[in-house]
């Protein structure tokens, strides 16, 4: 019993007890709770939910308005809402938690094994005609034949060559990655193998027929290291068309839907692996899709669970009563009866849009006045020194208390806080009033949902994803294939349905046709 009352003492500062805290309250004591009881005296049992600290509201926190110097008029109540978090977190989640972090440890390390492995290919790769050309120089220079002008134009032959080869595999193959991917990719592993293949052949010919037998003719030496960079080069170009041209024509077509509000895009792809075809999925995501807002399925939720709450079923038979399909049909009755949550629905909606339009007009009216203020004060700051004239950020925070109450009442209502802090607001003011944006400009972004990127990444529910897929990731997209991308708080379920083959077949319309005779009478009837 001890032990429950210090765990309930410790979580009082989080936990909210309806009845019970309210009088803990009014007495000032908050070191001890007491547990509801249920009718037959016995205590209820409670859960402690690990909550995730809220992204900055619009209001701000104590810290953020000592730092930034936050406007008296900016917020004139303080709002506290409480309630019942959605997630929660037990043993197995923190255990698979730190089995992710592991797997994330694993990803960079594997990341940058494989940079290291294909940078010491490239070295090799780059060194090996060099070396073809130096070291007959170095070990038998006395037994050489002499160079004459077409060996010399060889050598310039291939500093021009490598240097194209250079320049290609870094545009190429040394770019900075967008994403870890779960597994390699084929092509790429493939293109590693055969370049390691073709120089290690090259090595073991060159150390047979010319290091062991010391061959004196130095030209053809110095062909052989030019027949290597040509080669080289061919497979570069075959490098490109396998990761870059390949995929440039589209041949499947992917719809992708986000499992909590139904939203979807329909995007175009080339020949290309699951997984590739997922990290383009996800690139179009954070820029096609509205930001994921939670408190917008809320009001849903909230009247599901308040019908159901409504009805109440009783079990009017006994036991060994047979009349089970005669209670049914007087519960469905029941249910029909009261069944009135699409009349709920519809006057919701509508008081809902009224408030939407009220309060969207009032933040109109209330930033084209603030904006007039700004031209008002920039036509008398023309007139003064050059060294008072004051800078976009001291503007914006002049206006910025006049619109605060009109935009703060707006984003609650659209429920839209979460994203926009009272820094970003003033950032985005200054630069309107940098750029001499328009108010229509400056509204922009809070009357209507941007994508993702428009956010603060911290903004973000989504960072990391999970791809689920009953294929193998690395096999190629296929007609009917479903995959799923997860995050923590909804997925993108992907479909893939491959464009059907079109067949145009030509007409041909004889000149001809089109001509017709008009013939007039001279004489009518009267």
């Amino acid at each position: 019993m001890s032990a429950t009352m210090d765990t309930e003492s410790t979580y009082s500062g989080y936990s909210h007890y309806s009845g019970h805290s309210k009088k803990a309250h009014r007495q000032g004591s908050r070191d001890r709770h007491k547990s509801p009881r249920s009718k037959d005296g016995s205590r209820s049992e409670k859960s402690v939910t690990i909550q995730t600290p809220p992204a900055e509201p619009l209001l701000g926190n104590d810290a953020s308005r000592a730092e930034e110097g936050q406007d008296d008029n900016w917020g004139e109540t303080t709002t506290a809402i409480t309630g019942t978090s959605e997630h929660s977190i037990s043993q197995e989640d923190i255990a698979r938690i730190s089995k992710d972090l592991e797997d994330s440890v694993g990803l960079d390390c594997k990341r940058y094994l494989g940079l290291t492995v294909a940078a010491v290919l490239g070295l090799l790769v780059f060194l090996t005609p060099i070396a073809f050309i130096l070291l007959p120089q170095i070990l038998w220079r006395d037994d050489l034949e002499p160079c004459g002008t077409v060996c010399e134009g060889l050598f310039i032959s291939v500093a021009f060559k490598l240097l194209i080869l250079l320049i290609g595999t870094w545009a190429l193959f040394f770019r900075q990655p967008k994403a870890d991917l779960p597994r390699v990719l084929v092509f790429r592993a493939l293109l590693l193998v055969l370049i390691f293949l073709f120089v290690f052949s090259y090595w073991l010919f060159y150390g047979v027929r010319i290091l062991d037998s010391k061959d004196t003719n130095y030209q053809g030496i110095v062909q052989y290291a030019v027949s290597l960079v040509d080669a080289l080069l061919f497979i570069h170009y075959l490098a490109i068309v396998l990761l870059e041209l390949r995929q440039l024509q589209p041949m499947f077509t992917v719809k992708v839907v986000r499992s909590t509000d139904g939203e979807s895009r329909y995007y175009s792809l080339g020949h290309l692996s699951i997984q590739r075809a997922a990290l383009v999925v996800l690139e179009n995501y954070y820029k096609d899709f509205t930001v994921y807002n939670p408190a917008l399925l809320t009001a849903s939720k909230s009247r599901a669970a308040k019908h159901m709450a409504g009805l109440k079923v009783y079990n009017v038979d006994g036991p060994g009563n047979n009349a089970s399909g005669q209670s049914r049909a007087m519960i469905a009755a029941a249910a029909r009866r009261r069944d009135s949550s699409h009349n709920e629905l519809y006057y919701e909606e509508a008081d809902h849009e009224r408030r939407v339009k009220k309060r969207r007009a009032r933040l109109v009216v209330a930033v084209e006045e603030a904006f007039t203020h700004i031209k008002r004060l920039q036509a008398e700051e023309q007139q003064k020194a050059p060294g008072e004239m004051m800078d976009p950020r001291e503007a914006a925070q002049a206006i910025f208390p006049s619109m605060a109450r009109a935009l703060q009442k707006y984003l609650r209502t659209t429920r839209q806080q979460q994203y926009h802090s009272m820094e970003s607001i003033l950032q985005h003011l200054s630069f309107c009033i940098t750029n001499n944006m328009t108010p229509k400009a400056f509204l922009e972004r809070y009357l209507n949902p941007g994508p993702t990127l428009q956010y603060d990444r911290d903004r973000w529910f989504s960072k990391q994803w999970t791809l689920v897929s009953e294929e193998a990731v690395t096999s190629g997209l296929q007609d009917g294939i479903v995959f799923v991308l997860k995050c923590l708080d909804f997925s993108l379920v992907v479909n893939v349905k491959k464009i059907p083959f079109i067949k145009l077949s030509e007409e041909f319309i004889d000149p001809k046709s089109h001509k017709f005779v008009l013939r007039l009478q001279s004489e009518t009837s009267v």
